[in-house]
């Protein structure tokens, strides 16, 4: 069964798995203590710091282990918030951060500071010069910026050399999110302080990165006297030992691999569009990840899809608000404006077969189309009624009740009944809608005209253009 999932967690690496067991045996006792044994697992713990802050590029005195990635970008910010609190309380992220970011954002929002989000473009890009203009703003009241090296849903690669010299102008410290893009390659720029998770590049869960460079303020909460005061609690030493192991040697493979699932994701992103009719292929189409391609089709339940792919043998994710575990569309695809219904992201591990890829797009199809079929979606790309149909100006959608992707279905189906140039008012209260119809609007060639509150819900006002 094809895992195309790996941007979530990725298989555990060959050589995590021989470094974990061997770490099982040599690693189990205090590497703080001074006898043997502690002595023998604090050189496996020094050595793991060496190799990991070698593939960071940093120096092993700046790196520490945490209990994971999200530990490690909650202990970061707040570190270095505690640490600049004369400097200001202002805090800048992008529109598109980790949601653990704006989850300390918000503790911190909530404890008296402020937030300043710099937006992106439709691809999911920060513009360096808006994000260096968010940072001129207030500059005696910056305490630290954030930027992720690259976006975790559509695989955007972010402009984090840019941002570092803005910040260095400003003599403003940057954390970056390095979690998606470390097993690929060192961040470039000079970044303050950084954070990865271990089991994105093949290691094992439960193991963090956060490096704090040399001059950066930084208080850390009073937690623990191990690994410099910056992580709680005994550290895991054999996942910590196979952490870095696998580190190493996925950076080793890293060029060739990332070549060989540029060239797959390239054929999944050509392929898409020309046999699923209505979709929308998003992120950056070059500065991009090398293994992640997302899509969205228009008229498609994402739970209903990631169930039927699930059934054909394919592991996937989605950012839609067509989920179970969700009904707010994916912060990530709101923040870029784009399709957010029926939305799938294929992240391929390391090692992937082309053979499954090309099965993956002979499957996709047939999947789209029963799903539609299923929700009584229009049959082509927009499949109007008869033009102008009825001669009744300020048709009135009422899709009150009705959840992601029924409200579109409902006006692509009666955007034919509308005459040239007029209006239809779709009525919905789901909250997908807000971002999904003027995606739609901008796919299909008709003319999003804004929004109003309406007794129940929101009314969203189409001109009918074509």
């Amino acid at each position: 069964m094809p895992y195309f999932d790996a941007a979530s967690s990725a298989p555990l690496h060959p050589v995590a798995r021989q470094a974990l067991l061997a770490a099982l045996d040599e690693g189990w006792a205090d590497p703080a203590r001074l006898y043997r044994e502690g002595r023998r697992a604090r050189l496996l713990l020094d050595a793991a710091r060496e190799t990991a802050a070698e593939a960071v590029g940093c120096r092993p005195d700046e790196l520490a282990f945490t209990p994971s990635g999200t530990r490690a970008l909650h202990d970061g910010i707040a570190g270095a918030l505690a640490g600049r609190r004369r400097a200001g309380r202002r805090l800048i992220v992008s529109a598109v951060e980790h949601s653990a970011v704006f989850q300390a954002a918000a503790a911190h929002e909530a404890s008296g500071g402020t937030v300043t989000e710099v937006p992106v473009d439709r691809t999911g890009r920060v513009a360096p010069e808006r994000y260096a203009a968010a940072l001129r703003e207030a500059p005696d009241d910056i305490a630290l910026a954030c930027l992720q090296s690259a976006n975790h849903e559509v695989g955007t690669v972010q402009p984090v050399a840019e941002a570092a010299e803005a910040c260095a102008a400003e003599d403003v410290p940057l954390l970056v999110d390095a979690a998606q893009s470390l097993g690929w390659g060192p961040v470039e720029g000079r970044w303050s302080l950084l954070t990865a998770s271990a089991h994105k590049w093949g290691g094992p869960a439960g193991v963090g990165l956060l490096a704090v460079r040399k001059g950066t303020r930084f208080r850390p909460a009073p937690v623990d006297e191990r690994e410099s005061g910056r992580a709680p609690g005994f550290e895991n030493l054999p996942a910590i030992v196979a952490a870095a192991a696998s580190l190493r040697a996925v950076r080793a493979e890293a060029a060739e691999e990332a070549e060989r699932l540029r060239g797959l994701v390239d054929r999944i992103r050509a392929r898409v569009p020309e046999l699923v009719p209505d979709v929308e292929v998003v992120g950056d189409p070059e500065r991009r990840l090398p293994h992640l391609v997302t899509f969205s089709c228009l008229y498609v339940d994402g739970e209903a899809l990631l169930h039927e792919l699930d059934r054909a043998e394919f592991s996937v994710s989605s950012g839609s608000s067509c989920t179970s575990s969700t009904l707010v569309p994916s912060h990530v695809l709101r923040a870029m404006g784009v399709l957010s219904e029926g939305n799938i992201r294929v992240s391929l591990p390391r090692g992937t077969a082309g053979t499954d890829v090309e099965r993956f797009l002979e499957v996709l199809p047939g999947v789209v189309a029963g799903v539609r079929e299923r929700l009584g979606a229009p049959e082509a790309a927009g499949a109007a009624a008869a033009e102008a149909a009825s001669e009744t100006p300020g048709l009135i959608v009422d899709s009150l009740g009705k959840r992601c992707p029924i409200p579109v279905i409902e006006l692509a189906k009666v955007i034919g009944d509308v005459p040239m140039g007029e209006v239809v008012t779709v009525l919905s209260d789901d909250e997908a809608a807000r971002l999904d119809i003027p995606a739609w609007c901008e796919m299909r060639g008709q003319t999003y005209e804004g929004e109003r509150p309406a007794e129940r819900g929101t009314a969203y006002r189409v001109r009918r253009r074509t």
